[in-house]
């Protein structure tokens, strides 16, 4: 049998194992049971009633975050020499292109988020095998495809975040730190969710929302109330 800790059991008991919290409740109770020694992201993850193989189900969206996600993201602007400095007075850490397309093609993916010009796509559509598992191939969809790339930077620097359903049919995204206030946390997560939900098929049926929990990084999840949001 594994050895629970003590300050573990203390912490999993504050959160009831059949209850069902409200948004600001959990976004309160997150806090109180992050044990980590650092500023722990929090999470949030939604079970969606849809069929990910289905191309029109296949959900995936940006949002911007009201107040950011608590981390500073390392951007990487792929462009032509023309667009480097305003990419660059943007705030964006690398910019450049053939350096990078070499780069990235031994491996390198020290950053958070790509975006790219489109007159460039061509050239750096063969980074998709690298890129594409890691979800940092610059897409039209999510923003990251532009000729505005001040503001594709500025998005991102302030808390625009992608979110993407899995094979499983849950959103996985990070929605602040166990540092921000209960109400910063709440807010935060209703604009995700509020995204997502917009973001519904038409196609799909049946109940759309079939679970959200939110956790801190290694706290125990915590089961948000469905019916408080309209779906």
């Amino acid at each position: 049998m594994a050895f629970v800790s003590k300050k573990r059991k203390t912490i999993a008991s504050k959160v009831e194992s059949n209850k069902i919290y409200s948004l600001k409740d959990a976004s309160s109770l997150v806090k109180e049971i992050s044990t980590c020694k650092f500023d722990a992201s929090v999470d949030l993850h939604i079970r969606l009633g849809v069929d990910p193989k289905k191309a029109d189900q296949a959900i995936r969206g940006t949002v911007t975050l009201p107040h950011g996600t608590g981390k500073t993201k390392k951007v990487l602007v792929l462009c032509t020499p023309e667009k480097e400095a305003e990419a660059k007075s943007a705030g964006a850490d690398f910019v450049g292109l053939e350096e990078y397309i070499t780069k990235i093609e031994s491996g390198w993916v020290d950053v958070d988020v790509i975006i790219a010009t489109p007159s460039v796509m061509p050239k750096i559509g063969k980074l998709g095998k690298v890129l594409g598992p890691r979800n940092l191939m610059p897409n039209p969809k999510t923003g990251t495809v532009s000729n505005d790339v001040v503001a594709a930077v500025n998005e991102v620097k302030k808390g625009k975040i992608a979110f993407k359903i899995d094979k499983a049919g849950i959103i996985h995204a990070s929605i602040g730190r166990v540092s921000f206030g209960a109400e910063k946390i709440a807010e935060n997560s209703q604009e995700l969710l509020n995204a997502i939900i917009k973001a519904k098929p038409s196609t799909a049926k049946g109940i759309y929302l079939k679970g959200i929990s939110m956790a801190s990084t290694m706290s125990p999840g915590i089961a948000i109330d469905t019916k408080g949001f309209v779906h």
